[in-house]
């Protein structure tokens, strides 16, 4: 909770004056009942029009000032409030952005939706109550206690002693419902997690037709949201007739001894009256502080959910240390390299060791679950090694800082990720500053400029949501595009041209020749490895072959059944 207040300070001027008009609207409304005391004793009881005259100006006066600031309050309290969740959405998404796979693979997507959206919310209403109402209320019971034992101790003590007893019932209601509330959050986060897996998927639901078992999953879900959200409003609602019984009672009471005091000729009417205004004032208020924990316990709810986010350590971070040279030339050399994944008992690659030199092509070739992507990601240090070392161009990339290191980098996932916007910016993507003549020309390296001609506005055409309108070989040839425009010194290709035909593979990697750049290809095709400089053979995370194509046709015998059984296929 400290650490998400702590984003409220560049707005400390704006709290000031925002409970500086709380309290100008605060002393108003506990003058009233003196004044409505003045009007009934010196005005009606004594016929006097002029003594209610001037005693109801001023209470309308007063109002009126007090209905002004309440007006600017709300402003300030709104601009408080409002900059304080931008904030707060900012600095999580910026969090977020910083994270590694590992830090990721902590959180759920959905998770992490509902924390920048529905948890900020929270936590803005929260901190807007706060500067609005939140600290009002409390006021107000403690002011009307004060303002009504200056009117008489005796009658205010039938208001004052129940009290103490309602503010503890308060505090437990609080401590209590925060739990609950933390909970329904949890719940958000499943029914949010139900519905993007259903989007996503929502071609392959159609295919399969389990509309009806998707239904029935998020029906599940939202009925557990439904159920945890009524018990925590259940506890609210429950603790507010309590709170009106209890003081309603006091009230009764206040009217029974103060008829009997005026009866006696010990006590004036007009400060019965004032005494029941303040009971009744203080009654509204406790009545709103019921609400007002309740914003308070779902936001303390939430923040702690934030906060975890915040303060999760990031795992893959330069140090001081770090060099800042960029990748010259593209060598890259591993040395008894292991890895395994976060959370998984078994190493996904043992010991390896290979070299490539600049400008090479590397085929990586193997069944799945290999370790071929799992490759990929190290060098960009997406993951970190546990052991051996990784160096390009002679540098421990440990040593390197990852700006440095990602940005001479052209990385094509095995699923092309596309952006919603047109396909200029989606190639463009890659580098920042492109000019057109780039893109055309990166476009036209990937081999798919002719097809972007085609489209109805060519590179101003409008991709839809993950490229939802393209098929997956101009999907896969946008996203080479895009990695090519970068100029990179390293080019890695995860099994990027398997929506590709022989002839637009071999042009693309014709073209990608003239490219300055270490070569990374993750391929299954034995016609695409047989045009690498060296081809790496993984078998559950370790190297069993390494070399050429003809050296590997010479040494390997899984790389000749490999050749065969393709080379068998194509000549059928």
């Amino acid at each position: 909770m400290r650490r998400i207040l702590t984003y409220l300070k560049p707005y400390r001027l704006a709290m000031a004056v925002a409970w500086g008009l709380m309290l100008v609207e605060l002393t108003v409304e506990l003058f009233h009942p003196l004044f409505i005391a003045k009007i009934i004793d010196q005005g009606i009881m004594q016929n006097d029009v002029s003594a209610v005259m001037k005693w109801g100006g001023i209470m309308v006066g007063m109002s009126l000032f007090g209905f002004i600031a309440g007006i600017v309050n709300s402003f300030f309290s709104s601009h408080a409030s409002q900059s304080f969740g931008y904030d707060v959405r900012a600095a999580l998404f910026k969090k977020v952005q910083s994270f590694s796979f590992n830090n990721l693979s902590h959180f759920q997507t959905s998770s992490l939706i509902t924390r920048l959206t529905n948890d900020v919310t929270q936590i803005q209403n929260m901190v807007f109550m706060s500067l609005r109402i939140a600290l009002r209320a409390p006021l107000l019971v403690i002011g009307g206690a004060i303002m009504a034992l200056l009117v008489d101790v005796r009658l205010a003590l039938f208001l004052i002693i129940p009290i103490p007893i309602l503010i503890v019932l308060l505090m437990w209601m609080m401590n209590r419902s925060g739990k609950i509330f933390q909970s329904v959050q949890n719940k958000l986060d499943k029914v949010n997690n139900v519905m993007q897996e259903n989007l996503i998927g929502m071609r392959l639901i159609k295919a399969f037709i389990r509309r009806n078992y998707e239904e029935n999953r998020f029906k599940l879900a939202n009925k557990n949201l439904q159920n945890q959200t009524v018990k925590a409003l259940r506890l609210v609602e429950v603790t507010a007739p309590i709170l009106l019984f209890v003081m309603n009672l006091a009230i009764l009471a206040i009217l029974w001894y103060g008829s009997i005091r005026v009866n006696q000729g010990g006590m004036q009417v007009g400060n019965v009256v004032a005494i029941i205004n303040y009971g009744f004032r203080i009654t509204s208020a406790l009545s709103m502080l019921t609400f007002i924990i309740m914003a308070i316990s779902r936001g303390r709810a939430s923040s702690l959910r934030i906060s975890e986010v915040l303060t999760t350590d990031v795992d893959l971070m330069d140090t001081k240390s770090s060099s800042k040279k960029t990748i010259a030339n593209g060598a890259v050399d591993f040395k008894n390299v292991t890895f395994t994944y976060p959370g998984t008992p078994k190493p996904v690659l043992s010991n390896l060791s290979f070299s490539v030199e600049p400008g090479d092509t590397v085929a990586v070739m193997g069944a799945t679950g290999s370790g071929k992507s799992a490759l990929f990601q190290l060098i960009p240090r997406l993951y970190d090694i546990d052991k051996g070392t990784i160096k390009i161009d002679g540098i421990d990339i440990r040593k390197m800082t990852l700006e440095k290191l990602r940005k001479q980098i052209g990385f094509v996932p095995q699923e092309s990720i596309l952006f919603t916007g047109t396909v200029k910016d989606n190639i463009a993507w890659g580098k920042e500053d492109a000019s057109s003549e780039e893109i055309i020309e990166s476009a036209k390296d990937a081999q798919i400029h002719k097809t972007i001609e085609n489209l109805p506005q060519k590179y101003e055409t409008k991709i839809g949501q993950k490229g939802v309108n393209l098929s997956g070989g101009q999907k896969q040839r946008i996203s080479i595009a895009r990695a090519l425009i970068r100029k990179p010194k390293l080019l890695f290709l995860d099994d990027s041209t398997s929506a590709l035909d022989m002839k637009t593979e071999a042009n693309l990697l014709s073209a990608l020749k003239k490219y300055d750049c270490t070569t990374f290809i993750i391929t299954q095709k034995i016609t695409t490895a047989m045009e690498a400089d060296q081809i790496v053979l993984l078998y559950e995370g370790k190297i069993i072959a390494n070399g050429t194509h003809q050296h590997l046709m010479e040494t390997s015998e899984l790389y000749q059944n490999i050749c065969q059984s393709q080379l068998a296929k194509e000549a059928l």
